[in-house]
Parts: C-alpha cells; structure tokens; sequence
C-alpha cells in the first residue's frame, strides 16, 4: 500500500508538473537534427510585425521544415514566436482595436497557412525603455487587450502563451488578470546578469549566491513572485539558458563571483562551452552550492563565464517538480552539444 501511495503521488506530480518541454528555435540557425520525440512544443523564433501591426515571417523554409518535426512525433506542438529582444512593433499594435484586430487577424492567418498550433508573444517590455523600442504607459492595460483579443478570436483551436520575466516586467502588466487568457507562460529565469549589471553573478543561478545584494535576482524569486501573484504554478514554465555569458577584467575575490567588472565579454553557447572553454585555456570550473549554479573562472585573464550545465538542469528539473510547475523551457536549441542538456530535462521531467 505504500507503494502504491508513492506511485498515485508521483503520478499526479508528473501529469500536472513535468507535461511540458518547451524549445525555442532560432529560425536562422536551425541545428542539423532535431529529436522531436524530447520535446512537447517548439518555439519558432521569430515572427515580426509591419508598420500595420501585422504579423509577418521572414523564412517559409524554416516554418515548413519544422512543423514537418510532426511526422517524428505527432504530439509535438510548434508554435509560432512573435517579438523578441528590441522587437518593434507591439506598443504600437496593441494601441487600440484596429490595430489590436490587425495583429490577432494576421496572426491567424500564418497559423492557418503554416498548420500551427498557437502564437507565443515575447513582447520585451511593455511599458519600459530597457529594450529600446517604443513604449507608453497605456502598455500596461493594453497588454492584456491584446491577449484578450487574441484568446477570444483562438477560443481552444490555438494555444496562446507569452514570453514574461520578473521585477520590472511584472510591474509593468496585469499579472492578476493575464493568466487566464494564457495556457501559459514561459517564465525567462535567466540573463540577471548581463551587460546591464553592475557586477558579474549567475545569469541562470536558481538561488541568491552568498555574496549576491539583496536586490539581485535568481530563478527561485521570480517563481516566487508570480505565485504570490496568483499564477497557477502550472501555467508557469520555467526558463533555462543553453548558453553562458562572460564578464572580462572581473575583480579577484570570491573567483570572481558577484564582483565588478570592466567588460562584458559576450554570450558563449553551451556547444562552444565545452569545446573551448570548460577545463581549457585555464579556465576552471567551480560550483556554487547556495545559487546551485556553475561557473568558469580564469585567474589569469580574470574572465568570468556563468551558464547552466547538465548538474544545474537536472535540480531544475526536480525544483519544477517539486512546485508542480509547468515544465521547463530554453532558449536555445541550437546552442546545446548533441543533446547534452536536452537529455537532462527530457529525463528529468519524465515527460
């Protein structure tokens, strides 16, 4: 009987939590193989939009060849990413009706044309200038007009899910009230160190490092702040990056870790990683117990890389099932090395 007890406790736990394993494909890099059968949805990135508010592909090509991945597995939906990283067009687009109506109709069209299964909106940020690109503050209600709009117009025919991230994202829409016209959200719980930051830090760290300010960020409080927003943890889909990045000229205390820098030194796939970085070249890798994050540090050049790798995925995974969220995602495929982390989360999450 307590087997039996264990085995109805876990499978409840593996249907709610660890259903979803969510790709994101660059179409203009696609990798030379894709073993459809790992995942449950692919992103394809990136879709655009017009001066008109309409959305628009640049590669045919690409959209065909990976919705032909059905054919391996019938049970993969691809869905179509529109926006992106200082992607233009959408404080425009969700303006008003018109041109609320413009973006759902031709996202609708592509997703009849191309056989798709739902839109992913990675709007980054409404309501904020730190990517760049036009913003208001009518945003943040404007937002959820346009998910509106387009949940209305999908009914259950199309998935709808966003691209979201913490603090200043959140600030900046709904919360409360965008879950329900979304299936879910692919939570972006890396890049909180970057070129932006004043110090180097663990881009994907799950937990605050030792020496991280109280007001670094981590994977574990951006979940947090969105339950204490009240989204099911089923809608939410917890991101993982396939690459690092590295930070030059870092201060030498604590190899390196959350201490000021004087370059920021680019974005390194996990691929290359491996290859030429990881116990090469002097670099060293080391392992941060409270972040629960890896990193390299060179004492030498005093470089600095941060990233996941297959230890810090396979805690993910069981952190994700543990919470009973909705899976995990990543950005992206192409950069993994022979399905090195892709294998840890199919495994971990027993999908």
């Amino acid at each position: 009987m307590r087997w039996l007890g264990f085995l109805l406790v876990f499978a409840f736990v593996d249907a709610s939590a660890a259903e979803r394993v969510v790709a994101y494909v660059a179409s203009w890099k696609l990798p030379p193989a894709i073993h459809a059968q790992k995942l449950t949805h692919l992103n394809i990135a990136f879709a655009h939009i017009d001066k008109d508010h309409r959305v628009f592909v640049d590669s045919d090509a690409a959209i065909r060849s990976l919705v032909g991945l059905k054919l391996q597995n019938p049970k993969l939906k691809v869905l179509l990413s529109v926006g992106g990283w200082q992607a233009e067009g959408f404080s425009d687009a969700a303006l008003t009706e018109d041109s609320r109506h413009a973006f759902r109709d031709s996202a609708m069209k592509l997703l009849d044309a191309f056989h798709l299964d739902g839109l992913d909106v990675d709007w980054e940020y409404p309501g904020n200038g730190i990517a760049g690109i036009r913003y208001r503050p009518q945003d943040k209600q404007n937002f959820t007009l346009l998910l509106r709009s387009l949940r209305e117009a999908f009914g259950k025919r199309y998935l709808l899910t966003i691209a979201a991230a913490d603090r200043e994202f959140v600030e900046n829409i709904d919360l409360h009230q965008v879950p329900d016209d979304l299936d879910w959200i692919n939570l972006m719980s890396y890049d909180f160190f970057n070129s932006l930051t004043a110090t180097t830090g663990h881009h994907g760290g799950l937990y605050r490092s030792e020496h991280a300010l109280p007001r670094d960020r981590n994977a574990d409080s951006a979940v947090a702040q969105y339950l204490a927003a009240g989204v099911p943890p089923d809608k939410i889909v917890l991101g993982v990056a396939f690459y690092g990045r590295g930070f030059a000229g870092v201060t030498a205390r604590n190899t390196g870790v959350n201490q000021p820098y004087e370059q920021f030194d680019g974005e390194h796939s996990y691929k290359d990683l491996v290859e030429k970085y990881i116990g090469k070249q002097g670099f060293v890798r080391y392992w941060d117990n409270r972040a629960q994050a890896p990193y390299l540090w060179n004492a030498t050049t005093r470089v600095f890389i941060t990233y996941d790798d297959p230890q810090s995925l396979a805690i993910k995974a069981r952190y994700v099932l543990q919470h009973r969220l909705g899976g995990i995602m990543f950005w992206e495929l192409s950069e993994d090395r022979d399905d090195e982390l892709l294998d840890v989360i199919d495994r971990g999450l027993q999908h």
